[in-house]
């Protein structure tokens, strides 16, 4: 998404010489989880590929961060993507089944709250470019199912066409934070929205009618800039300064805005005892954590990196 491509690829040979693992044996790397994690995983995984190990198996699903926390404390996967931390029952599970893991923090997104580019739902009111916590508590608090269903019993200058909402599935870590800062409790939401794990599926809802809104990691935003609108959120943007100089949709630099009040981190759940058994996973995993301290592309694919401190003391706890 963003043109820092010759430093990436600088970085990423000195890693490689680095590492050593040029030559390394073939990996088949499972990983589950996060559809917003997940642009950072896959980006990873390419480049991996393309600078380290040519032939490296390495999947990258999207079952959101629950399935992806079920799959992990199964024993099936040796990664999981995670928006949000584990669960105490998830920690349960995993340890019922021997799991041992070391959680990572690998970025910070800020959930971001969309409307189309040629939104009508804030009818004689305008474009509105913002929402509270309140308005956004109305539209999407467990009640509302029973109350609200046009936009206009949200605000009355707004439009009297039926609400299109869109948003992640109950296993996503996105559903759980948002319902949770919104609403006050994880998992409290209204139940009448399309839901899906894949964002993919989320924006093209939105994107697609004027009568519709949605949430999602930010990187989904930045790459449609051309079809979507994100809301203010408490008077805060998601992101500052963002340039589209390309002018094809797709973001080329951004600002983080420290005071947005939907920003998250976001984390990987390494099994430990895979990595120690297995040299190529944890070439991988130190490959990642190593590009993402060393280079842009964290923020190329639409996310803040974490510290230079977190991904060293992660580095520091291998096995």
């Amino acid at each position: 998404m963003f043109a820092s491509g010759l430093k990436v690829a600088t970085a990423l040979t000195a890693i490689a010489a680095t590492l050593g693992i040029a030559t390394a044996a073939k990996a088949n790397i499972l990983i589950d989880g996060s559809s917003t994690v997940y642009p950072i995983t896959e980006a990873m995984a390419e480049l991996y590929r393309e600078q380290v190990h040519a032939d490296a198996i390495i999947s990258v699903g999207v079952s959101g961060t629950g399935g992806g926390f079920s799959k992990f404390c199964n024993g099936e996967t040796a990664i999981s993507n995670a928006s949000r931390p584990i669960k105490s029952s998830e920690i349960e599970a995993c340890a019922a089944n021997g799991i041992e893991y070391l959680e990572v923090r690998v970025g910070t997104d800020a959930l971001t709250v969309v409307v189309a580019a040629d939104t009508e739902i804030f009818g004689a009111a305008g474009t509105v470019e913002g929402l509270s916590f309140d308005q956004l508590a109305t539209i999407w608090g467990p009640s509302s199912e029973r109350r609200i269903r046009r936009w206009n019993q949200v605000d009355s200058g707004w439009s009297s066409r039926i609400m299109s909402l869109f948003g992640p599935g109950t296993d996503s870590g996105t559903f759980d934070f948002f319902t949770e800062e919104v609403n006050g409790e994880s998992g409290a939401s209204r139940a009448d929205f399309t839901a899906s794990e894949d964002d993919n599926v989320l924006l093209l809802g939105v994107a697609n009618s004027p009568y519709a809104l949605g949430y999602f990691g930010l990187s989904y935003y930045l790459e449609n800039l051309d079809s979507l609108m994100a809301l203010d959120i408490e008077g805060e943007p998601p992101a500052l300064n963002i340039q589209d100089t390309n002018g094809d949709g797709s973001a080329d630099s951004f600002e983080p805005n420290d005071n947005y009040p939907l920003s998250r981190p976001l984390f990987v759940y390494l099994n430990t005892a895979v990595m120690a058994e297995n040299p190529e996973i944890r070439a991988f995993v130190e490959f990642y954590l190593e590009t993402a301290r060393d280079t842009d592309i964290v923020t190329e694919v639409g996310y803040l990196p974490a510290s230079q401190a977190e991904y060293n003391a992660a580095l520091d706890s291998l096995p």
